[in-house]
């Protein structure tokens, strides 16, 4: 039973005549005609009734005309939600992020996305680089967002936003009364940081900036998360390099300064290289972009 031939019943059954059904429909009337007459061989039973001046439903073809209509809106409903998950509005979407993005850019793309795309369901989860990594070779996630690019085979990269490091400062440390800094003016101070093996390419840069005005941090305590790390700043432990946007997270005893030359450090989105045509994944990175504004370049 094809869908041309209930649109066809329908258009007969409610105009009641052959002729306006048939320029309703866009078919010729000997067509619309022979449409029904098939319809009716399948169904095994006569739906019409024909006199010379208006056509009628039989009983059965009254019932027909309810479960006609019942499919017809169906396989509207269907076309119209295989046209949305084209255009990336239905589905699941399970994010990687860094914990220092829930303080700066993480909430306003979710925000976004949520509102442009409420039927997408979105799953966030808080993870370092090397594990949201792995996630995405093993198709537990389907994009990251993360510092720096991730180099491999199968993944794709994208700059979402550009930042300069910062120095995080004890509030009552000398140098938090000048306004700017230059990178050589923390080479006495003691450092705290990451561990390397969680964000190896963040660490290598701020160590080669280092080197470059001719010193190696003092690293003297290490710690995971970045609301850790600020704290341990607050207590005078030491001090800190962290991307701008952290400055959002307004802890007491902590100031922040610019710093003279400071690397930009890349905010990344990353995807596997076979999600790329990913209809959900592409709305997301397009509002990705649209919410923090930096450069498309792909790696």
């Amino acid at each position: 039973m094809e869908l041309r031939h209930l649109r066809h019943f329908v258009a007969l059954a409610e105009e009641e005549h052959f002729g306006r059904a048939a320029e309703r429909v866009f078919v010729v009337q000997q067509a619309l005609s022979n449409s029904v007459r098939n319809l009716e061989e399948e169904v095994g039973v006569p739906l019409v009734l024909r006199t010379t001046r208006r056509v009628q439903l039989t009983p059965a073809g009254q019932e027909f005309l309810v479960g006609a209509r019942e499919t017809l809106a169906l396989a509207g409903q269907t076309v119209e939600r295989a046209r949305r998950a084209a255009r990336g509005e239905v589905g699941r979407l399970t994010v990687g992020f860094v914990s220092g993005l829930a303080f700066g850019g993480l909430p306003e793309i979710v925000r976004r996305f949520r509102e442009l795309y409420p039927n997408v369901s979105v799953d966030l989860r808080e993870l370092t680089a090397p594990e949201q990594e792995a996630g995405l070779r093993g198709a537990v996630l389907d994009v990251g967002l993360m510092l720096l690019p991730v180099r491999a085979a199968n993944l794709d990269s994208r700059a979402l936003w550009r930042q300069p490091l910062v120095a995080a400062l004890p509030a009552g440390h000398p140098l938090a009364r000048k306004r700017r800094l230059k990178i050589s003016d923390l080479a006495p101070e003691p450092f705290v940081f990451f561990p390397r093996q969680l964000r190896a390419t963040y660490f290598d840069q701020v160590m080669r900036w280092c080197a470059g005005a001719g010193f190696t941090p003092n690293v003297v305590q290490e710690a995971i998360e970045i609301p850790t790390l600020l704290s341990l700043v607050a207590a005078g432990v030491g001090v800190f390099l962290p991307i701008e946007f952290f400055n959002r997270l307004s802890l007491p005893g902590v100031v922040y300064r610019p710093v003279e030359d400071a690397p930009l450090v890349d905010i990344m989105a990353v995807w596997r290289r076979d999600e790329g045509k990913n209809p959900v994944v592409r709305a997301f990175l397009g509002v990705a972009e649209e919410m923090l504004g930096a450069g498309s370049g792909q790696s």
